[in-house]
């Protein structure tokens, strides 16, 4: 087991107080962290070898179990291990109880020539999200376009931050398996259509299901709008398909996440099982 750092008691330390500040999105974009808290999160990122500076954890209680393995990595590539007092893991954790520990990664940037690369027959689909507020929503976006093997997600403005405790704690730990980028959406969706990306929007005024459309492609970009108001104008003014989840049961509507995932599945449908695309009439 590799050596642990000299434990940590003091709230006026400039580590502590560096580390609290990350509660705050405009610390986290200055300096390119997030924190990771409680078990399930940390051992995620540490599986999926994610970039961390440091886990910190409470002194008294010791290293979790489920994360003990990682302690053996080579500590000029792994993250440094840190004691601390209990009031340290208060002060620097956003839930009201908190698990004791946590960890410091970094930000992994997508560039835009990978986002808008020539997508590969068998790549999943771009996910766009467009004013898609609630930290939830965006959360479960994430864990359903990984679960289905989209090729990235795009977070729009107005888009909840993908590095708060709330959306972070929604994704379970598979924002570590699907890239995720903050984008101007207004410059990227017309330079992904001159590259050849199809983009497609839900709406309840669409005559065409989604069930009709050819989703398999790497190329096929959906995009999702706001909870209340759907996709803003200037943004729906670059839809190339507007589409339909056809619903025969009593609803108005779905909520976001869930209109996200059935889509997601059904490109993943289409693309694994090559099943014939047949045409069904949406709901009046």
């Amino acid at each position: 087991m590799r050596s642990l750092e000299p434990a940590l008691t003091s709230l006026a330390n400039p580590r502590v107080k560096g580390w609290a500040k990350l509660s705050e999105r405009k610390h986290r974009e200055r300096e390119g962290r997030f924190k990771l808290e409680g078990v399930h999160l940390v051992a995620e990122a540490l599986a999926a070898g994610w970039p961390l500076e440091c886990v910190v954890f409470e002194e008294g209680t010791g290293i979790p179990d489920e994360l003990l393995p990682y302690t053996e990595r080579d500590a000029a590539v792994g993250p440094a291990w840190i004691p601390v007092s209990p009031d340290i893991i208060e002060k620097c954790c956003e839930t009201e109880t908190p698990q004791p520990v946590f960890a410091v990664a970094y930000r992994k940037p997508l560039r835009k020539d990978e986002l808008l690369g020539s997508g590969a027959g068998a790549s999943g689909p771009v996910v766009v999200l467009d004013g898609v507020q609630d930290p939830g929503n965006v959360g479960t976006i994430v864990r359903s376009a990984a679960a289905s093997g989209a090729r990235a997600v795009v977070l729009g403005k107005g888009t909840a931050d993908l590095y708060n405790a709330k959306t972070l704690r929604a994704t379970m730990g598979t924002l570590f398996y699907v890239p995720v980028v903050e984008a101007d959406l207004t410059e990227l969706l017309p330079e992904a259509r001159e590259r050849g990306a199809k983009l497609y929007g839900t709406s309840l005024q669409a005559v065409k299901s989604c069930y009709e459309c050819d989703l398999s492609g790497g190329e096929t970009w959906l995009l999702f709008g706001n909870e209340g108001s759907g996709l803003s104008p200037s943004i729906e003014a670059l839809v190339d398909e507007p589409i339909i989840i056809p619903m025969t049961g009593k609803a108005e509507s779905l909520n976001v996440a869930m209109a996200a995932t059935v889509l997601l599945f059904e490109a993943q449908r289409q693309r694994i099982f090559h099943q014939t695309i047949i045409p069904v009439d949406p709901p009046k």
